[in-house]
């Protein structure tokens, strides 16, 4: 039986039914410069080895950083940061002007005020379409204070959750 792929439109509706958390991934260019970007395809992998993923446009700027970066960090977002999560959706070079972060002693990107940093090295990658899969190995992290509520992505824009 041969199948038909469903329309590009139908796939987004389909696929925006399921609430996801947003993330900002950050990793350095070779230059040592930030790069980042808005991610709602980030997931858990396996538990042991501890693996994520997310999956990244071959159009992105991000995309050859990440193909070389020797790391790379998740920076879970609070219910608050819509702006932030809108700002490093932008495709513009300047995602990190007036931004708050901290380059670690390892060279991390780790984004301030966020709900959790989690801490990668390439795992392996593979193509997926239009999109390269990149498996990351977490190596650490950190919460921030309890409380907090995520940033979520549902059906097209944010939501955030209701209380516990």
């Amino acid at each position: 039986m041969e199948y038909k792929d469903v329309d590009t439109s139908q796939f987004r509706q389909l696929c925006g039914h399921f609430a996801t958390g947003v993330v900002i991934v950050t990793a350095a260019a070779p230059d040592g410069s930030p790069v980042g970007m808005t991610a709602n395809s980030f997931t858990s992998v396996s538990l042991n080895p501890p693996l994520v993923s997310i999956n990244v446009d071959h159009g992105s700027d991000i995309h050859p950083v990440m193909q070389a970066a020797g790391g790379f960090v998740f920076n879970v977002l609070e219910s608050h940061q819509e702006m932030l999560s809108r700002r490093f959706a932008e495709r513009t070079g300047h995602r990190f002007d007036g931004i708050g972060y901290q380059v670690d002693a390892r060279g991390f990107i780790l984004l301030d005020g966020v709900m959790a940093t989690i801490l990668c090295v390439p795992h392996s990658s593979f193509e997926a379409g239009d999109h390269t899969v990149f498996v990351g190995r977490v190596i650490g992290g950190s919460v921030g204070p309890g409380g907090a509520r995520p940033l979520l992505y549902y059906r097209g824009g944010y939501v955030t959750p209701g209380a516990p």
